[in-house]
């Protein structure tokens, strides 16, 4: 009986050290494969917020970017060659003169639209329909007391434009327009106290003009 207690001792020793590895085991297998069953729960919780964000990104871009035609000045006679156009454009606006020499003019003011079209009126009823082809002229038509002008009018280089000088002269009011077109020539009117006439030569490089005595000083026009 002495040698059989240590021996029944350790085999209860070693059959409580199974029990605990067997039960070691089948806990971590559990906790690795709850782990694993985890992990795609989180991902599927994060797919939704993947897959929404490549959503926003057409609205960013949805929105497109204005074309503003350049800023230029335009410079041309109608078609019948009676009179004279100059438009000047700037950021989306516009601005025209419209001239016989004599007594007809008309101003005229709009905006641009982004393909060039062009709808300008004036205080006297007068209307410009243009389109401005690809930067280098504008054609169209000014329609003014009953009669419809066709025109072309092309991109001006400087001293060449719309100029305007506003003055009182000897008690009356003095309201000048010109065009000057590519090549030096110029049509312009010079109207005293409303009463229209032809107008005098500019030195379109200084814009220095008299009228009636008077040295003036005509400036570019712009809108």
């Amino acid at each position: 009986m002495r040698r059989s207690a240590p021996l029944l001792t350790l085999l209860t020793g070693l059959v409580l050290g199974l029990v605990l590895l067997t039960l070691n085991a089948t806990t971590g297998t559990r906790a690795s494969s709850s782990a694993r069953e985890a992990s795609p729960g989180q991902a599927a919780s994060r797919s939704p917020a993947a897959s929404r964000s490549p959503a926003a990104s057409p609205s960013g871009s949805a929105s497109p970017s204005r074309s503003v035609p350049a800023n230029a000045d335009y410079a041309g006679r109608t078609d019948d060659d009676t009179s004279a156009v100059a438009v000047s454009v700037r950021g989306g606006r516009a601005i025209a003169y419209f001239c016989d020499g004599r007594d007809q003019e008309s101003w005229l003011k709009g905006d641009v639209e982004d393909d060039g079209g062009m709808r300008l009126t004036g205080k006297n009823g007068g209307v410009l329909n243009g389109t401005l082809e690809e930067g280098r002229r504008i054609r169209g038509t000014v329609d003014l007391n009953g009669t419809r002008y066709g025109f072309t009018a092309d991109k001006a280089i400087k001293p060449s434009g719309l100029y305007r000088a506003t003055a009182t002269v000897r008690g009356a009011l003095v309201d000048s327009g010109w065009v000057v077109l590519p090549g030096g020539g110029q049509v312009g009117i010079t109207k005293r106290d409303g009463r229209p006439g032809p107008a005098p030569r500019i030195d379109p490089e200084t814009g220095a003009v008299t009228i009636d005595g008077e040295r003036l000083t005509a400036r570019p026009v712009t809108p």
